[in-house]
């Protein structure tokens, strides 16, 4: 039986643990997904959120030597891969929705399809600017905020679709999350700001929150405090993420705008091999989650993205 993201926080004995997978590149097999996802199951998970991918555009030589401007999807198959992962796990799975390179049409269409292959769970993004381009552009005809694409979403629960001459339409039943920022939006002109768009989200019917991700558990404790001190009352599930590289203490500040703490950045720093580097950041992340835990969080919800060992190895020790 499906549940919402709601039911498993508000009924959880204890913490409870969830995991973030990216759909496979374009031509590989779904297989490479079930290899990754399961040495994880056996920690039994509440739910499996699934990335969204926007199209990027990239130029192809063509025969004539000139160049032709194409959309290429690198990860499709979101809404696919969350059926796939209920009926072969029975898990709930939570479809992430985003703005970027989606027409409301399109995003409607999803909704629709995940509503009929009983996925109820979605986690609304705005979603980042295409690589090639400094700022975000919506889609023609599509969301430009994050807000928008919630308020389709909360349009569809209670019946009402695009199209407005539509009789006897059904309620859509989603449960519906959005992102937080322990460290602020980068685009966010300052923290207060930022909370104001967010609880702006949950006045529009957020349901809960789930943050991006933060290394030092002190910037998460401090977040709740700040949104429960402005009126956000949702529950809010730390994102957590192991650190596996040196190249990571630069892509990951530069990539997600957020602070690696320093005894942790010097510690990898004296690591002579990239498994060296897995040790510190399993005990790194084996600590926050202890802590957390003992705090009384409802859930960790864990980044795997392509490192489930090391996330394996630290939820071993904790459920």
């Amino acid at each position: 039986m499906q549940m919402k993201v709601t039911d498993y926080l508000n009924n959880g004995k204890s913490t409870l643990v969830s995991f973030e997978i990216l759909p496979p590149l374009k031509g590989r097999s779904i297989n490479a997904l079930w290899e990754h996802l399961d040495p994880l199951m056996e920690f039994k998970p509440s739910f499996i959120n699934v990335t969204y991918h926007r199209s990027e555009s990239m130029f192809k030589r063509k025969v004539d030597g000139t160049f032709e401007k194409v959309e290429v999807r690198k990860r499709p198959g979101t809404v696919g891969i969350c059926a796939a992962i209920m009926n072969r796990y029975k898990v709930d799975a939570v479809a992430h929705l985003i703005c970027g390179g989606f027409t409301k049409q399109e995003t409607e269409d999803a909704l629709i399809d995940l509503a009929f292959l009983g996925v109820n769970n979605v986690l609304v993004l705005r979603g980042d600017a295409p690589k090639n381009e400094t700022f975000f552009e919506p889609e023609p005809g599509g969301h430009k905020y994050a807000i928008e694409l919630l308020q389709q979403v909360t349009n569809m629960n209670n019946g009402i679709y695009l199209e407005e001459d539509l009789k006897n339409t059904v309620k859509t039943d989603f449960c519906i999350g959005v992102a937080g920022y322990p460290e602020k939006h980068f685009e966010s002109p300052n923290f207060k700001t930022d909370l104001a768009y967010l609880k702006a989200k949950v006045d529009a019917g957020a349901e809960y929150i789930t943050t991006q991700m933060f290394f030092d558990n002190e910037k998460y404790f401090a977040f709740v405090d700040a949104c429960r001190n402005v009126g956000i009352n949702v529950p809010i599930i730390p994102g957590l993420k192991p650190i596996s590289s040196k190249k990571q203490l630069t892509i990951i500040p530069r990539t997600f705008h957020v602070d690696i703490p320093e005894q942790l950045s010097s510690e990898i720093l004296k690591c002579k091999t990239d498994a060296d580097v897995e040790t510190v950041g399993t005990e790194w992340l084996l600590q926050q989650s202890k802590e957390l835990k003992a705090a009384g969080v409802p859930i960790l919800h864990y980044y795997t993205l392509g490192k489930p060992t090391m996330v394996a190895n630290v939820v071993k020790e904790i459920v």
